[in-house]
């Protein structure tokens, strides 16, 4: 038997055999260089059985992987493939449109021009008429250049051109309405909504956009009755907000100063924000001692040790080197008009949750939201109409309808045993596990609140009595 020293601590199976023959070749080296490994020669075979197997099972394996990763990739890059195939060829319809349109436009332009030469050199010799050296005859003159005109064909050709690009646009348009399926009207269900709260918001979205007259428009077709408080808020709104593209901060002070412990409580910076604006607008013009007075009675209280704001005061404190020359100054960071948008955003943001309005408006949110769940829909409709089956008298999709995180505005628990969305008469329960089912389904478990129950995911048991209701 071979020392300690001399032992490999480990073989490698790279070299193993692939195959019976090889299998044979390999043999004799193998079991010469690993005998160690069972003691005695008598448990060679199976010795040597157990590692070709496992050899053969690492090689068949690796293949497998290997070919399962190039399928799953074949997939994936037809998928894609398909997808460019798709819009390339809607590009390239869409590229011959444009050459047809501008050959049209082209050729409609030379007619023109062509058109417009004869009738100017028609119009040279009456104008000469007033010569009495040359007398001119009119109607020989008006005679020619309709013959001219007759001999170019003008309509002819205009016709000739426009027809072509009227075909490639049709044939671009049908093939539109065949790759894009614009026929949405089998993605929604018919829903009885109320009428008084669609108009509202459909003319609070014209009222907060500052299109008052349009606003007003909807309000009086729709015989609905104004809303003059929130109207008016808005109007107030946009009087600031177009004061501010003009660099005028006083109507925004105003209002930040008439709800400045509103402000306070929410721990918005916007007041600090428009007086460092202000700031900076004095000394551009180059007055620094009335800029340096205004700091100290503006900007003094958010300069206090207590205030968090304490450091990006002392640092604007620091523009006063350069009045009248900040934009070449190292504070030219403090000019960038990005400043004035991100507080006319602010202020917007700002004024909108003292009204209690979001600061998107609802209308234009719950468009988006259809837009990037309709494709989803209209899959979900394709796929049922083939099946003979109506979605729309379902309670529930049966797909979910994946949106992104700024249309999540609350948390929804869907129960991980009956499926169901939580409500009201259902609500999440916490159980002392630390799990969350709703509350039918516990009672479900429970047999109506008589006896424990063991969790669905781990081993604990509980009671009905011993869950608390969330509340998100």
């Amino acid at each position: 038997m071979a020392s300690s020293s001399s032992r490999p601590k480990y073989f490698d199976l790279n070299v193993a055999p692939k195959t019976t023959c090889d299998a044979e070749v390999w043999r004799p080296s193998f079991v010469s260089q690993n005998r160690h490994l069972t003691g005695s020669s008598n448990n060679e075979p199976e010795l040597l059985i157990e590692i070709f197997s496992l050899s053969q099972f690492r090689s068949n394996f690796g293949t497998a992987f290997r070919s399962l990763g190039a399928t799953d990739r074949s997939k994936k890059e037809a998928c894609c493939s398909n997808k460019k195939m798709e819009l390339s060829t809607i590009k390239d319809a869409f590229e011959r449109v444009v050459k047809k349109q501008k050959l049209c436009s082209s050729r409609s332009q030379e007619v023109i021009d062509l058109v417009g030469r004869e009738i100017e050199q028609a119009l040279t010799r009456l104008l000469s008429a007033h010569d009495p050296t040359s007398p001119v005859d009119y109607r020989s003159i008006l005679a020619e250049l309709k013959l001219k005109l007759n001999g170019i064909g003008p309509i002819h050709l205009l016709e000739g051109s426009h027809k072509e690009l009227n075909g490639n646009l049709s044939k671009y348009t049908k093939f539109l309405e065949k790759s894009l399926n614009p026929d949405i009207s089998k993605a929604y269900r018919d829903v009885d909504f109320d009428h008084h709260i669609e108009n509202q918001l459909i003319a609070n979205h014209f009222y907060r956009q500052g299109s008052f007259d349009l606003g007003d428009g909807i309000i009086d077709e729709a015989g609905e009755p104004e809303s003059t408080i929130l109207k008016s808020q808005f109007v107030v709104m946009h009087q600031i907000l177009e004061a501010m593209k003009v660099k005028n901060l006083e109507p925004a002070l105003n209002w930040v100063s008439a709800n400045r412990e509103k402000l306070n409580q929410s721990g918005s910076n916007l007041e600090l924000k428009l007086h460092s604006l202000q700031f900076l607008e004095i000394l551009k013009k180059g007055t620094q001692a009335d800029a340096l007075k205004y700091a100290r009675t503006c900007l003094a209280p958010f300069a206090s040790p207590a205030s968090p704001h304490k450091e990006e005061v002392l640092k604007l404190m620091g523009c006063l080197l350069y009045p009248g020359r900040l934009d070449s100054s190292p504070y030219s960071e403090f000019t960038s008009p990005t400043h004035w948008e991100k507080s006319m955003e602010d202020l917007t943001r700002q004024f909108c949750s003292l009204l209690g309005q979001s600061y998107n408006s609802p209308l234009s949110m719950t468009i988006a939201a259809g837009l990037e769940g309709l494709p989803t829909l209209l899959k979900l409709a394709n796929v049922m109409a083939a099946k003979k089956q109506e979605w729309q008298a379902m309670k529930q999709l049966p797909v979910p309808v994946e949106l992104g995180k700024e249309f999540q505005f609350h948390s929804i628990f869907v129960c991980p045993v009956s499926r169901d969305q939580s409500s009201e008469e259902n609500p999440p329960m916490l159980m002392p596990c630390l799990h969350v089912l709703c509350k039918q389904s516990i009672l479900k478990l429970t047999k109506s609140s008589t006896r424990t129950f063991k969790c669905p995911y781990c081993p604990a048991e509980a009671s009905a009595a011993q869950c608390r209701q969330l509340f998100f």
